[in-house]
């Protein structure tokens, strides 16, 4: 029997592997002997709607109607932003929108063009 590492997380001594993983019964932490665990992986990337990588500078559109908060305008489906900028946080991209100015938008609510 071979010998697994203990769990970076919780140093917890009962890993057990599942296919390229380790896995820790105990905190539930996942990581990759010797790489960076996928959850870390994951936090790096920002996908859109469609799953495609976006990146700073990229071009996107609004794929339904979003409410602007504090305002009673809405921000229509199909509405063009330029270079968007990607930061961390729940609302992850920064840009600039003609007719709104500045705002936050979440990925999930757009499009690559």
């Amino acid at each position: 029997m071979s010998s697994l590492p203990s769990c970076p997380a919780c140093s917890s001594e009962y890993t057990y592997q599942d296919g390229s993983l380790i896995i820790c019964p105990e905190c539930g932490h996942e990581w990759v002997p010797g790489g960076d665990s996928p959850a870390d992986l994951d936090a790096e990337t920002v996908k859109d709607a469609n799953g495609n990588v976006l990146q700073d500078g990229d071009t996107v559109s609004v794929i339904k109607d979003l409410k602007v908060k504090g305002s009673s305008s809405v921000l229509k489906i199909g509405t063009r932003v330029k270079n968007i900028r990607l930061v961390d946080g729940d609302h992850n991209i920064d840009c600039k929108i003609d007719g709104f100015g500045a705002m936050k938008l979440k990925s999930e609510f757009v499009k690559k063009i």
